[in-house]
């Protein structure tokens, strides 16, 4: 019979020898190992009064900050499941992604989130934000897979028409897979990490892992790039955790001496393709290579490109032990469509349900990505699936972008893509056909302003081009 893992668990008893330890520092707070347990088990209490238990999902609305993790760490104590829902979405998108998962609770900030019956959560576990708890009435119990699975995590990722419908992950999996990634990244307790990505989109590899290991993680978000010098100058950070974006920024900071990264064993970067011209920046500038990782919400972090230098640059690296690669289709030149397998693959879609089962084929989980793997075995990504735009490590669905364009009285159709650009990956971008006699400037502000209004800003298209007309397939689709 397999034990239950419960990962919190599994934090508490790998990190026994490193209570004293600061575990999280922002701003001016910091927090030890032992603080913080005891912070998070005051929390879980005042959930668990409240009526929060096991397996039920809770949606969590909160800024990246030390009472995020508690909150979340105090979640997954009492074996309920975290839904992250990002601050950064607009209403409508986080209305969806509470109304798909069917969330049982929700937990948020309340300049964040206001709704009929909230109540505020007090607890003396938090350390500096004020929350409000919600609780909903479910409209249906989940498939009996989802209560076998012991579930940890739903990550609704695709905003409100996308093909994603929540990546289910287990305790188990979400051990096996920071075991996976730390086969790569070797994370120990001597290690200060600077963290500057989202929470509601990287936790599960990243932040649970930096935890097991016992390490520091310092949060320099806000505001950034200061936040991320003081990590570097005063904390002494031996660890970066970012995207090229950020490290973009670093390079062209006037603020940041030449040796600030001088301790930084290892600088990641994750989220999005790394432009040639960030590395070569960042190169010039520090006197050390960027790793670029390829991270799948589905999979976990199968590779990193730890060795070759400039040489490998533009690759991912080769597969980390516990994962295997396959190119499905090849063409003459070697590409072929990535499938990946190993160790911490997803346990299911939630909404509409899909099993593990249904959605691999002999454990092997399609990407969606073409890639090429050279006589090393290192992997290059040369393209991906053509309606998703890669925009600063944040994934728009071009569909998803349309239906909302498509909306506005003065619009035709329309055909969202995406535009390369050396800093950001790439800049959404709309060809617009209008309807009749509308003058274009005005209906194109009108529109920018409408887009505005009903999609997170980073999805909104940079440029908006009236065209007469939209390529199409002789079925009648639109050319992508």
């Amino acid at each position: 019979m397999n034990t239950v893992v419960n990962i919190y668990e599994v934090i508490k008893r790998e990190t026994l020898p490193h209570l004293q330890r600061t575990a999280l520092i922002e701003g001016q707070r910091r927090i030890s190992y032992a603080e913080l347990f005891n912070a998070t088990e005051m929390v879980a209490e005042t959930l668990r009064l409240k009526g929060v238990d096991r397996l039920q999902r809770i949606g969590l609305l909160c800024d990246d900050s030390i009472d995020y993790v508690i909150v979340s760490l105090a979640i997954l104590s009492l074996s309920a499941v975290i839904v992250p829902v990002s601050p950064e979405q607009t209403a409508e998108e986080i209305d969806t992604v509470i109304e798909r998962i069917d969330v049982d609770f929700i937990i948020a900030e309340p300049r964040l989130r206001r709704d009929e019956g909230q109540e505020a959560l007090r607890s003396d576990g938090f350390v500096a934000r004020e929350f409000v708890l919600v609780r909903r009435a479910v409209r249906e119990n989940p498939p009996a897979g989802y209560f076998s699975a012991n579930p940890a995590f739903v990550r609704f990722s695709s905003g409100t028409t996308g093909t994603s419908k929540g990546v289910m992950l287990s305790h188990r999996t979400i051990v096996e897979r920071t075991d996976a990634a730390d086969r790569g990244l070797h994370i120990t307790e001597r290690d200060t990490v600077l963290w500057v990505l989202s929470m509601s989109y990287h936790f599960v590899v990243s932040i649970l892992l930096f935890l097991r290991r016992g390490a520091t993680t310092v949060l320099c978000g806000h505001p950034f790039p200061d936040a991320l010098i003081e990590g570097l100058t005063l904390h002494k950070g031996t660890f970066i955790y970012a995207s090229p974006f950020h490290y973009s920024l670093l390079s062209k900071s006037d603020q940041v001496p030449g040796n600030a990264l001088d301790r930084v064993r290892l600088a990641i970067s994750t989220s999005m393709k790394l432009p040639e011209q960030v590395a070569e920046e960042f190169l010039n500038r520090f006197g050390f290579e960027l790793s670029e990782a390829y991270g799948i919400i589905e999979v976990g972090l199968p590779f990193i490109r730890l060795s070759g230098g400039a040489f490998t640059r533009g690759s991912v690296g080769r597969a980390l032990p516990d994962y295997e690669i396959r190119l499905d289709n090849r063409d003459a030149d070697g590409v072929g469509e990535i499938s990946v397998r190993g160790r911490g693959m997803l346990d299911a879609y939630y909404s509409p349900w899909q099993s593990r089962d249904r959605i691999l084929t002999e454990g092997w989980f399609h990407t969606g990505d073409l890639g090429k793997v050279d006589g090393d075995g290192f992997l290059s990504i040369v393209g991906r699936d053509k309606d998703v735009i890669n925009f600063v490590g944040m994934k728009i669905f071009a569909q998803e972008v349309e239906s909302v364009i498509n909306r506005h009285p003065a619009v035709e159709e329309s055909l969202v893509y995406g535009v390369p650009h050396a800093s950001y990956g790439e800049l959404p971008t709309a060809k617009i056909v209008l309807r009749g006699d509308v003058s274009t400037e005005e209906a194109l502000d009108d529109l920018r302003s409408f887009c505005y209004r009903l999609l997170t800003k980073y999805k909104v298209p940079k440029e908006f081009v009236a065209v007469d007309a939209l390529p199409k397939t002789a079925s009648g689709k639109l050319k992508r």
